[in-house]
């Protein structure tokens, strides 16, 4: 009985030592040269920023399933590689305040900010906000004062709680009002996307200056009473299309588990031009998509050897990120090609090809955000494996429940995490060239860049081949 337990045990052993040997030679497969070679297309001038339903994002659609028809994977959807879905794009047009022949202009006088279009020129009431006010503000316009705007969204919210359909922000600092129209309003201007209609009954959001409050009420601000209120005519125009994009999906099936899923997403859109300037989103997030087809070629090279993974692998680059993680929320909420309930994990991968100042002496290091939050075995898998195989410093900063950026919240991941799948965000943190026109190759740290793709390697080659599916507690 011993000499059979023993022999067991041996080949369990031999078993596992194999598999590691194995992990270890696909994931030589992911060099910082091939990663470099598909950033220089995708981030490329020719694909214009990649943003959501323009030439240069389908460009990259296409790119990319051709990489995953290369390498074998299988197209799930309906023959297809592509999820196509309709989002509505919305233009603002006309936004102005009217009082007699005279007009202030959205955009240049004052910032709207807001999805939500009036019935033509519409008769508004403006009042004070009044915090004890008990019997609601009755669809009035409320206005607020305030030297910045930080801290202003909770008393937005409470006063759309208390019945007001516009919320009016006046900014006493000039400095501040000008350097904040010019910053925001080109983004504003520009088509939104979205997954459903406008909200014709969100909260109307108006951000002025002094000299706008006082033009309205017609004396100066100082003198305007509690009790006292200005009606004027306000119009905010918008434009509506449709807009078709797709997900990009590329699957290779499992040889014990197919029926259990691994997926593995990035988001491959970008914010386009801005202003005729090209962004081309070289970190943001042309460095996680690369990623995710260099881990899809070593997974297709165990394939290939016969060496396939266990559990089904579903590789995902997906659209809409950048409008609102929009094509991982078509996936989760209207069309999972394949079922949640069979989807073990999500790995997902916004970011990783620069260094942050915070390690700058260190570059060998990664965000690690989520890993704790659904599942336990999912964080050790992901501590034993980088100690086992990489040795990056695994900074879990921004994993913090009273972080401020709530980048947990802010990629991919999400949908699947609200779904009660287990993930893992890889991220590289910010720096200055975020959504700027100079977030370029030239500034990617390709080897850095390598060592993180391995990481992600392992975890999913673990997650895929362990005996169990992962847990959640």
């Amino acid at each position: 009985m011993r000499k059979i337990t023993y022999a067991l045990g041996l080949i369990v052993a031999f078993g596992l030592l194999a598999q590691d040997k194995t992990a270890l030679k696909f994931a030589k497969t992911i060099t910082s040269e091939d990663l470099k070679e598909h950033l220089s297309i995708l981030a490329s001038d020719e694909y214009e920023g990649r943003e959501t339903g323009t030439k240069g994002q389908k460009m990259a659609a296409e790119y990319i399933a051709n990489h995953f028809k290369s390498l074998g994977f299988e197209a799930p959807v309906e023959g297809s590689y592509f999820q196509k879905f309709n989002l509505t794009e919305s233009s603002i047009g006309s936004v102005y305040f009217r009082k007699g022949d005279e007009k202030k202009m959205g955009f240049e006088d004052f910032v709207y900010y807001s999805s939500a279009e009036t019935s033509g020129e519409e008769y508004i009431t403006i009042v004070l906000a009044d915090e004890d006010k008990e019997d609601g503000y009755d669809g009035n316009y409320v206005l607020f004062s305030a030297e910045k705007l930080g801290g202003m969204q909770e008393k937005a919210e409470q006063a759309t709680a208390a019945g007001a359909k516009g919320v009016i922000i006046m900014l006493e600092d000039d400095t501040e009002f000008e350097s904040f129209i010019t910053r925001y309003s080109p983004y504003l201007q520009r088509p939104s996307l979205r997954a459903k209609a406008r909200d014709n009954e969100a909260t109307k959001l108006v951000i002025g200056d002094q000299a706008m409050i006082e033009w309205m009420f017609g004396k100066p601000f100082a003198e305007i009473k509690g009790n006292e209120s200005a009606q004027i005519i306000f119009n905010a125009d918008y434009l509506d299309k449709p807009v078709e994009t797709e997900n990009v999906l590329g699957y290779l099936k499992g040889s014990e588990m197919p029926d259990e899923l691994l997926i593995v997403t990035a988001h491959y859109d970008h914010v386009g031009i801005i202003g005729g300037e090209i962004h081309n989103g070289a970190d943001d997030d042309g460095s996680g998509t690369v990623t995710v087809l260099e881990i899809a070629e070593a997974f297709s090279e165990a394939m290939k050897k016969k060496k396939g993974p266990k559990r089904s692998v579903l590789f995902m680059t997906v659209t809409g990120e950048e409008k609102g993680l929009l094509g991982s929320l078509y996936y989760t909420d209207t069309d999972p090609v394949f079922p949640l309930e069979n989807t073990v994990a999500n790995l997902n991968i916004d970011m990783v090809g620069r260094i942050d100042d915070a390690h700058a002496e260190n570059p060998d290091y990664v965000y690690v955000i989520g890993s704790d939050k659904l599942s336990t075995e999912l964080h050790e898998l992901s501590e034993n494996v980088n100690k086992t195989y990489t040795n990056l410093d695994l900074d879990y900063t921004y994993n913090d429940e009273n972080d401020p950026n709530r980048f947990y919240y802010r990629s991919d991941h999400y949908n699947f995490a609200k779904n009660n799948i287990p993930i893992i965000f890889y991220f590289n943190g910010t720096h200055p060239d975020y959504h700027q026109p100079t977030d370029t190759i030239e500034k990617i740290a390709f080897d850095t860049m390598e060592k993180r793709a391995r990481l992600v390697f392992h975890t999913a080659w673990e997650i895929a081949n362990r005996a169990e599916r992962i847990k959640v507690d």
